[in-house]
């Protein structure tokens, strides 16, 4: 699984100009699910993206947590993420997983972060989505789940 991260100070999902998701201070993640991932992969990128210390603490430094702030978490199926464009000028997206498995992960990830405290709201799943954000900072990261554990 391969998720960007942006900390935000505010984010929502539009879907047919409503909103159908939307958080305040935190983090927005668009995730990708491909062919060979399971559910320990949702696990895992779960509790890595709230355990991630990417928040300031008094000192100015990077050292709290999503959990440690009371933040939330907006997630936003991203299948693009899957996308290669090493070869030609049209990404292939052969590694994409199948819509019904993507899902079922997608929705696992979300369950996962909730397990662990975290307020989450969420797109529609292959929805034509409009993503708005404030970026803090800019603090964005790029995080892929171990492959090979299952």
């Amino acid at each position: 699984m391969k998720a960007v991260i942006q900390r935000v100070t505010e984010a929502r999902v539009e879907v047919d100009g409503a909103t159908v998701g939307a958080i305040d201070r935190g983090v927005l993640v668009l995730l990708g699910v491909e062919k060979g991932d399971g559910e320990r992969d949702a696990a895992w990128l779960a509790e890595k993206i709230v355990g991630l210390r990417i928040f300031e603490d008094a000192a100015g430094k990077m050292n709290l947590a999503l959990r440690d702030i009371g933040g939330q978490l907006l997630a936003v199926s991203q299948f693009t993420l899957a996308g290669n464009c090493a070869k030609g000028r049209r990404p292939s997206f052969d590694t994409a997983a199948p819509p019904d498995e993507a899902n079922r992960l997608y929705e696992l990830f979300v369950a996962k972060v909730k397990g662990l405290g975290v307020q989450v709201a969420t797109g529609i799943f292959q929805a034509d989505m409009q993503v708005h954000l404030v970026n803090d900072g800019p603090v964005t990261f790029i995080i892929e789940s171990p492959k090979g554990r299952d």
